[in-house]
Formats: C-alpha cells, structure tokens, sequence
C-alpha cells in the first residue's frame, strides 16, 4: 500500500494519491491531471476511483478530465449531485482498492455533500483520513460557503460539530489525518503550516475539537472572524458541479504569443485585463498602463480570484520569458480559462517596441521615517483585518487589499498615499490597481512591515496576540 500527498503550495491544496496492488484512487485531484495519469502508468497500475470530498470552491478539481482519460470511476458522498456521470456513495460505504478498503464517511457542515474518506490497511486496521474541507491540521472547514435560504452558517456549523463528534472523533487516536488544505487557504481561518497530523494529537490542540465543548460554542468560535470568501468561490463551485473545457484546450488558447502590436490591440478591442506576474520590485520599474501586478512568486491564483471577480473576463498576460505556461496553469487551477494570449519575449519587447509604459516610486522604511518626522503622511495598511489588529504603525489607516475595490473612494487623490503590507507583495498589487484607476500620487514602501518594524524608528502599537483578540 502506497499513499502519497501531492501538496500545492500556492494554493495550500493536497491532493492524494492511494495506491494498492495495481489499484489506484486519487483524491481531490488538481485540474492538470498529467502527473496522477503518468505516476499510475509508471507503476504499472490502473486509476480505479477519483474521490471527491465535495464541491470544491478554491480551486477546480480534475475529476472529469482524469476520469475522461482513464475511466476511472468519479465518487462523490451522500446528497451530491453532479451534472455528469458519477457513483454517489452511501454513507459507510466500502469501496474496495487493491487489497485495502476506503470507507465513505458523510461529513456534512463544510458544505453539505461534505465527504471524508477513511482507509483500512490490508488487515482491516483504520489507518489514515482523508478529511477533504472537513478536518483541517489546526481548524476545521468554514460553514459559511454553502447557505442557502433554508440553510444558515450557523446551521452548517450545527452539522459540522455533530460530523465531527459522530464520525470523525470517535476514530483511533493514530488514525493519520490527512487535510484538504493547509496555512494560506481561505477555506479555514486558524490552519497549521503542518499538513498532516494524527487524529490524537488533534484532539489535544486542535480548538474545534475540545472534548468539552458545546454545540453552541463551537458554533460561535468557528463562525467568529471569519473573512467574506473570494468572489469567485461559487463560480468554482458551479464548474465542478456542472463541467468544464478539458484543461488542453484552455493552455492552447491562452499560450498565443502576441507581439506588442497584437498584444495592444487585443486589451483595447477586447477590454482584457493585463495581469503581469513579474516581482513587485521588478514590475515597479516599468510596466504597461493599467495593468495589474499580481506576482506568480507569492499565492498568484487565490489573489487573482480575490481580485478579479469574474471568472469569465477575458485577459492578458505579461510573465517573464519562460514563465507563460506556469501562470496559465495556475489560472486554470481556479476557472479563469479566458486568457487570450501572453507578450511574447515579456515587458522587454514592450519597451523596445517605443510604446508608452509607467513606473511606481518606492521608499524604504527608514526613508518613510524620515518623511514622517517632517510631517504627516497619508500611510495605507493593506494587510488583513487581524495583522493590522494584532500591531500597526500608530494612527494609519487600514484597507485590506481584498476589500481596496470596495473602499477606494475613501482615499484622496490630491495625497500621495504611501502603500504597505506585511512584505511588500500585497502592497505593489494594491499600487497597480489605484494606479489603474487613476491615483497618480503613490509610493510603495519596500520591505512592508517587516522591515517598518526593524528600522525602530516608528511609533508601533502594543502587540496583541490574534487569539486573545479573538476572544475579546
């Protein structure tokens, strides 16, 4: 028996790969299913099962392609109803692999179709879980994605804590517990950089699974603080649910290289949106008017879902030589198939074609701290609600990058607005988009707040623990 997670950084995502005498499932597969098809065929083995934890929001799953290209069975828990061809499993169900046993455990609270998929080794020993959004290393799933008018968030969260009472804490202590998502995922809010643990350790540190506690207050402190979910989640949603174009399809139509001409042609017939995927600090030193800094460095496709609300809007990319079929992908990964093509040869052939281009100033810390004691400056803090609450620079405004679409009217455009994060990636995105919408007057502060902090030369708040503030 082989099992191995295939663990994707940038989006926090794992998806597994169960391997028994020839036999294999994969579970929660990413979009691109290339690797699971080549891994299976190395081994001499057969993909039997594609297991479907539910219907994912953050990212769209490879089940039908994988199924498509191997005839694996695609597997969902009770309740799902998918829009193609599937086995919907009982609740308890036992799927056989090989000489191992995958039982099906109906999880409902994430969503309602939640399904957590536990292994039984060759002598029947329980032995690891395959949690999906369920059960998290250090959290446990949101309940606020799937209301309905029927359904609230605190009803979700209701199901949730019998889930977890009735079938998932009722498991042997060394049961492996293996998650859907780790740190970074907007699919939970308190996720460990861990990406597996054992069930009994679970049980020690994990706040949602404290022996002792109620119904209601699990349901206060899992729905407490939660941030509203990127607006593209339901439209991840609905493309899992319904279909979509075989990833091939959409990596051809996007990898046209357009030389500037094309390029500028297609953004002002079309009204793409540019996305360039450069550094922040290399984007800054040059870069095409009115388009978008969204770096492929950091965690590119939750942002650009964050940022760029409709899956379906059509854009351009500009990426450094060689990088193009790295961020189609990685759009692909969450539903943005409508890239029309990238700038062959990047922001370079741009420049030396003589058309016009834009720049953004940035400051150091120790800079900002010098204009400081000069006078009052008009500082935004883009970083998240709980970052800024936990220590800020004394008197700044904040305006979480998620949120700057929504608040931009609050900023004035007759100030120059010096612009931080925590590091300096959300902060040049930010930059872009007010530049984009006409602001003019803006620095960046290189380095963010880590590097404001250093300098000990400005007046910081107390620090206050997030979870003290939590419980607040």
């Amino acid at each position: 028996m082989k099992i191995e997670q295939i663990y994707t950084g940038c989006l926090a995502q794992g998806a597994y790969y169960i391997e028994s005498e020839g036999q294999v499932a994969i579970i929660d597969p990413l979009r691109e299913v290339k690797p699971y098809v080549e891994q299976a065929s190395k081994a001499g083995s057969t993909i039997r099962y594609v297991l479907e934890t539910h219907f994912h929001a953050d990212f769209v799953s490879g089940h039908l392609d994988l199924a498509r290209q191997t005839g694996a069975t695609i597997v969902y828990g009770p309740l799902a109803k998918p829009n193609f061809e599937a086995h919907i499993a009982t609740d308890g169900e036992e799927l056989q692999l090989g000489s191992v046993k995958i039982r099906v455990l109906h999880t409902p609270g994430h969503t309602m179709e939640s399904t957590c998929y536990l292994l039984l080794d060759e002598t029947g020993k329980e032995t690891a879980l395959f949690s999906g959004d369920t059960l998290f290393i250090g959290d446990v799933g949101r309940p606020d994605l799937a209301q309905k008018a029927d359904l609230t968030m605190d009803d979700l969260a209701g199901y949730l804590y019998e889930s977890l009472r009735t079938k998932i804490m009722t498991l042997p202590d060394d049961v492996t517990v293996y998650p859907g998502h780790g740190a970074g995922s907007a699919c939970g809010k308190n996720m460990s950089k861990e990406t597996t643990d054992t069930l009994g350790n679970q049980k020690l540190f994990n706040y949602a699974l404290r022996a002792s506690m109620s119904k209601e207050e699990f349901i206060k402190e899992v729905t407490d603080g939660l941030l509203a979910p990127p607006q593209y989640f339901p439209q991840n949603v609905a493309l899992n649910k319904q279909g979509y174009e075989s990833i091939d399809t959409v990596l051809k139509r996007g990898g046209q290289a357009l030389s500037p001409d094309a390029f500028e042609a297609a953004a002002n017939e079309t009204g793409a949106l540019i996305i360039d995927t450069r550094p922040a600090q290399v984007f800054r030193q040059g870069f095409i008017p009115n388009s978008v800094n969204i770096g492929l460095g950091g965690q590119f496709a939750p942002w650009v879902g964050t940022l760029v609300p409709d899956v379906k809007h059509n854009l351009l990319l500009v990426c450094e030589p060689g990088q193009e079929q790295e961020a189609l992908t990685r759009l692909a990964r969450v539903g943005y198939d409508q890239v029309l093509g990238f700038l062959a040869g990047g922001f370079g052939t741009w420049e030396a074609s003589g058309k016009e281009s834009d720049t953004l100033l940035s400051v150091s810390a120790e800079s900002l701290a010098n204009r400081m004691a000069e006078g009052e400056l008009e500082i935004v803090d883009v970083r998240k609600p709980g970052e800024f609450a936990a220590e800020h620079i004394a008197g700044v405004r904040n305006i979480p990058l998620e949120y700057l679409n929504d608040h931009m009217a609050e900023l004035p455009k007759n100030k120059t607005l010096f612009i931080h994060c925590a590091g300096g990636y959300r902060s040049m995105m930010a930059a872009s988009i007010l530049r984009a919408r006409g602001y003019e007057k803006l620095v960046d502060v290189t380095g963010g707040f880590d590097a404001i902090k250093k300098t000990g030369l400005f007046e910081i708040t107390d620090y206050v623990c997030p979870t003290t503030l939590k419980k607040a």
